[in-house]
């Protein structure tokens, strides 16, 4: 596997990863069983992204990544879609957040 396929599927997991996150208001505590549901399929999908992935980017750099952008793209989603603030400090976390991931991924060594 070529390194930018697997960060693509490093991609697809945040992605799937934040949209069962975003589900979980829905859910209402799991009571409501379509948004569930969902929520389970997309983390689902999201783990066997991450199962691919383990094999091509070390599992420490390749979970730094997922959780940090996931929280960095869950923080923009949630400001953006549903009016919810970020106060300076906020901002100068998820930046930090972003330089962090950047820098564990700078120069690895993925196997071939």
């Amino acid at each position: 596997m070529q390194p930018i396929t697997a960060y693509l599927c490093l991609l697809a997991a945040i992605v799937f990863e934040v949209s069962g996150t975003l589900l979980l208001p829905a859910s209402q505590n799991f009571t409501n069983a379509k948004a569930t549901i969902a929520l389970v399929l997309l983390y689902g999908v999201s783990f066997y992204f991450l199962s691919i992935v383990v094999n091509f980017i070390p599992i420490a750099i390749m979970y730094a990544t997922w959780s940090g952008l996931g929280i960095f793209t869950l923080a923009l989603v949630s400001y953006f879609a549903f009016n919810q603030s970020l106060n300076f400090w906020s901002v100068i976390g998820l930046a930090l957040i972003v330089i962090g991931v950047v820098l564990v991924n700078i120069n690895i060594t993925l196997p071939k």
